[in-house]
């Protein structure tokens, strides 16, 4: 059986990737340091750990340490690196945290392959629409753009649409492609695009294929309903279980690209498997932007909510307004189409978060935290 190494593999989508694989044939290793933000105090007591205990090695170990697995490194066909803190809000004031983590710990991986023996045929990195920045835009007076951060003075007079640096009026959203501006509006962001650059380079240094998904909003059965600094699927949902009032940020008119788990596993296997050379990014999404209002009215009808859905104009530091994927050349490289529509997988999702313990509400800890840094306005 090939054998595949997957960094980061016990979250939301590793623990999935990994189920998939081990079906399929492969022999998966798990390495994670298993964090208590996701897995909880006890992290052999977490779902996503013991749907994987008996079907794969698992090494808990720090990305950042790898003397504590470089071992498991050797006779590889290839390595899946997923480890990285998450979260865009929450980026922006633990800084270290994340550089540490995200561009440390995959500078500890690459020097660790570079003394494996019997190396590895290809690496496959997360990397995020987050790199993007604002994405692309189309003006009708001047074409395409690609616009920096939005102006705090208009977003707090409710101008939330980036504006044509030429004529200064409202642009139309496009898909964003791989050849698009990379500018990163958040910390996380930039910990995302040096992850991606680190590994490509050196997939073309030492010949080894290289891969970088630029992965959209992900969701579906099994991600978090603990964390509540990332995945709005599911802050929203925790909270309507409790009916608590959904802030709802801007005017609920900001748009994601959610795609669907299976989707997200469905590309990381084309770009396992792939058998040319390669060493290039590639956006992995549905296609099909989702705005925030629509996705809170579509939770809160499945579950019957009596929650009240607040739409009050407040806007966060280096959110983004639009952002969704160009698939051409997922399509072309890759084989990918994503096979799930946002309408059916959300009713999926509802399903399995009603069949779930219902978790204590943390969100509002967390907009506490920031509006103390000054990050919510």
């Amino acid at each position: 059986m090939k054998k595949i190494v997957i960094i980061g593999g016990s979250g939301f989508i590793g623990s999935n990737l990994t189920k998939t694989l081990v079906a399929k044939g492969y022999s998966v290793i798990v390495i994670d340091a298993f964090t208590s933000q996701i897995h909880g105090k006890d992290y052999r007591k977490s779902v996503l750990y013991q749907s994987l205990c008996n079907i794969c090695t698992i090494v808990r170990a720090d990305v950042r340490k790898s003397a504590k697995w470089r071992e498991y490194l050797e006779g590889a066909f290839a390595i899946v690196h997923l480890a990285a803190e998450t979260g865009t809000g929450q980026s922006m004031y633990q800084i270290s945290r994340y550089t540490d983590v995200n561009i440390e710990g995959t500078s500890s991986l690459l020097e660790a392959l570079g003394r494996t023996k019997n190396k590895p045929e290809r690496i496959v990195v997360a990397s995020s629409r987050a790199i993007y920045g604002e994405g692309k835009y189309y003006c009708d007076e001047h074409g395409f753009q690609f616009p920096s951060s939005r102006g705090e003075a208009d977003m707090a007079m409710g101008v939330f649409d980036p504006l044509c640096s030429a004529c200064g009026k409202t642009m139309h959203p496009m898909s964003t492609d791989e050849n698009s501006r990379i500018q990163p509006t958040s910390i996380y962001g930039i910990t995302k695009q040096v992850q991606e650059q680190m590994v490509l380079l050196y997939g073309k240094m030492t010949g080894m294929s290289a891969i970088a998904l630029r992965y959209q909003n992900v969701y579906g059965p099994g991600q978090s309903l603990k964390n509540p600094y990332t995945g709005i699927l599911s802050i929203f949902s925790t909270a309507m279980l409790h009916d608590n009032q959904i802030e709802i940020f801007e005017d609920g008119e900001e748009s994601r690209d959610f795609v669907y788990i299976d989707d997200i596993v469905k590309a990381t296997i084309l770009a396992i498997e792939k058998v040319e050379t390669s060493n290039y990014a590639v956006n992995v999404g549905s296609g099909i932007p989702v705005s925030v209002l629509k996705v809170a009215e579509t939770l809160k009808r499945l579950y019957g909510s009596k929650s009240d859905i607040h739409v009050g104009g407040k806007y966060r530091i280096g959110d983004i307004r639009h952002n969704f994927a160009d698939l051409l050349l997922a399509r072309n490289t890759l084989g990918y189409t994503p096979s799930m529509t946002f309408d059916d997988g959300v009713k999926i999702f509802a399903h399995w978060v009603m069949s779930q313990d219902v978790y204590p509400d943390k969100y509002e800890n967390s907009m506490a935290e920031l509006k103390q840094k000054g990050l919510l306005k």
